[in-house]
């Protein structure tokens, strides 16, 4: 728990207090309604990119395309580096915003850019130089060598893909994710810009794509870093004079951090699991049906994942103010919206699953695979409406600072529920593919109901605890009265 700090000034804290910082101290539903909205643009923005930028290298040739792909296992790394140290940063700034600390505030920002600087220093170089045995080590065989000229290119940005990931939750811890908004659609357009002209302009090919994206993510760094820097309209400060090294500050970060991005990749993982299995039992046809839909159903959860990061920083200011109870309205609030549009996603992924199928067979060599793709759409109906109690629990303990108790949920849904479910039923029972799809929904549907009970059980004793530390002196007085 992060007690108010004795040196912190509340008085000092109001007057610095932004429109964000207010929006978090106040009602908790408006927060999370008013801060997921941004946050959902910016993600369908991204979305929307990487399927551009797909596109772009597909126009080269299928070696470039596959170089691409064979890069990008290793990039997720990187991803889920930055998408974790955001989650820590996120956490303990929201926490000391809540508890009116302000140079704790300031302090736990700086010590998360050292820790992303300190990272990138450290696997800049590894990845740089590993990145053509890995390839091959990947099996891409004859086009290791574009896979590797792409790779080294976009790991040389590694710092500014971190640092502009930590910016932008330092961002959302204090409540300003429209500014977030902003600069990751800032980003995404300028990737689509120059995607094309080094591409095909410059005749740069696959090295162009990896150019455009460092360029891009560098250039909204500089964006990000005069906002907080230069103009100062930030509620947190970067400057040397926040920073006051101290090592407990530096591992609350990590303890969120860490798990966070080992959540990332576990999801990766699930995903290689699924795909051996899908070989397994069905094939190849199976695999090309299951990836290509899952990219369906991760666009589809954007709106929840966009509830999900803003829920992280209402809970941590929250629970930095000790304001359980607001802690528990800002859960079932986000609960209850994120089932409502997961039920909506349903239902329309149920009616247009076959209108979703044809931008996947369009041709005839994949026309084969329109009755599976349909399958699969229709059976992840079962999955969007309990996505939310397992998403949303992890944001409440990655809030308030309970970063393994996250990761052990998601273990839980993804290694022991979901694998198991789809061995047993794909292999075992013999349902084969669909018994991977429905594998999946019920170890889903499991996972998110234990996540739920778990927060719900948590929650519930921080107000139990708070109600019997408040009563207690009460109870005193009456007796010696």
């Amino acid at each position: 728990m992060i007690p108010q700090s004795d040196g912190a000034d509340s008085s000092s804290f109001d007057e610095g207090m932004t429109r964000g910082v207010g929006l978090l101290r106040g009602d908790p539903k408006t927060a999370i309604r008013k801060l997921s909205g941004p946050m959902i643009i910016a993600m369908l923005l991204m979305a929307v990119y990487n399927l551009a930028d797909a596109i772009w290298v597909a126009g080269i040739g299928a070696d470039s395309l596959a170089a691409v792909g064979f890069v990008t296992p290793v990039f997720m790394i990187i991803i889920g580096l930055s998408n974790g140290l955001g989650a820590g940063a996120t956490s303990l700034v929201a926490r000391r915003i809540g508890a009116r600390d302000k140079p704790g505030a300031d302090n736990a920002a700086m010590h998360a850019i050292l820790l992303g600087v300190l990272f990138a220093a450290l696997i800049t170089p590894v990845l740089t130089i590993a990145i053509e045995p890995v390839a091959v080590l990947l099996g891409a065989g004859h086009v290791a060598g574009l896979a590797a000229e792409y790779g080294r290119i976009v790991f040389s940005g590694t710092v500014f893909f971190l640092l502009v990931q930590i910016c932008y939750a330092i961002l959302r811890a204090e409540g300003d994710t429209r500014r977030t908004m902003y600069a990751m659609a800032a980003s995404s357009v300028l990737n689509m810009v120059l995607d094309p002209l080094l591409i095909y302009g410059a005749g740069m090919g696959v090295a162009g794509a990896a150019v455009a994206t460092v360029i891009s993510v560098a250039a909204v760094s500089l964006v990000v870093a005069y906002w907080f820097i230069v103009k100062k309209t930030t509620y947190v400060t970067l400057s040397r004079q926040s920073y006051s090294p101290d090592w407990r500050t530096a591992t609350d970060i990590l303890a969120v951090s860490l798990p966070a991005g080992l959540e990332f990749l576990l999801m990766s993982l699930i995903v290689i699991v699924n795909n051996g299995i899908l070989v397994a039992v069905a094939g190849t046809d199976a695999v090309a049906i299951y990836t290509s839909g899952w990219r369906v159903v991760m666009f589809a959860i954007v709106p929840l994942i966009g509830i999900a990061t803003s829920l992280v920083s209402v809970a941590g200011a929250a629970f930095g103010a000790r304001e359980y109870e607001k802690l528990n309205i800002a859960y079932s609030y986000a609960i209850k919206a994120g089932t409502a549009i997961a039920l909506v996603t349903s239902l329309a992924t149920w009616l247009f699953a076959p209108q979703i199928t044809v931008a996947f067979t369009y041709t005839p060599e994949s026309a084969r695979l329109a009755a599976g793709f349909i399958l699969f759409f229709q059976t992840m109906c079962l999955f969007y409406p309990f996505v939310p109690a397992g998403m949303f629990s992890s944001s409440v303990f990655q809030g308030t600072g309970k970063g393994m108790t996250s990761l052990v949920i998601s273990l839980l849904r993804n290694l022991f529920f979901i694998a198991v479910f789809v061995y047993v039923l794909a292999v075992v029972v013999g349902m084969n593919e669909y018994g991977v799809y429905l594998g999946i929904v019920a170890g889903n549907i499991l996972g998110g109901l234990v996540g739920h009970g778990w927060v719900r059980l948590y929650i519930s004793r921080l107000i139990a605890q708070q109600s019997a530390a408040t009563a207690t002196p009460r109870g005193k007085a009456g007796k010696g009265a």
